[in-house]
């Protein structure tokens, strides 16, 4: 994060939006946004945000994965398959 340009006030954001969007679809970094001196609000591209939005759901089913199979809740590849078939052919 370079500090001069990746942090803008609420007022530069009422005063130049446009200047700012461009800034990020160009940089694709995030542009903190500060009001009376403190972090409010994160403006960022939309594919950044998209790509990150995925790779933290993907993050949770790992991590849910993980936990059921400590609790031992796993069954094999071909009982699951089975398991599909029977439902889909019903």
């Amino acid at each position: 994060m370079d500090l001069r340009e990746d942090i803008k006030s609420v007022t530069y954001m009422k005063t130049k939006p446009a200047e700012l969007l461009k800034s990020v679809s160009r940089n694709r970094r995030a542009i903190v946004i500060t009001q009376n001196g403190e972090a409010r609000a994160v403006l960022q591209d939309v594919a950044t945000y998209e790509a990150n939005r995925k790779a933290l759901l993907f993050l949770k089913l790992m991590t849910q994965s993980e936990k059921d199979i400590q609790r031992k809740r796993v069954i094999k590849h071909s009982e699951f398959m089975l398991k599909m078939g029977r439902r889909f052919d019903a």
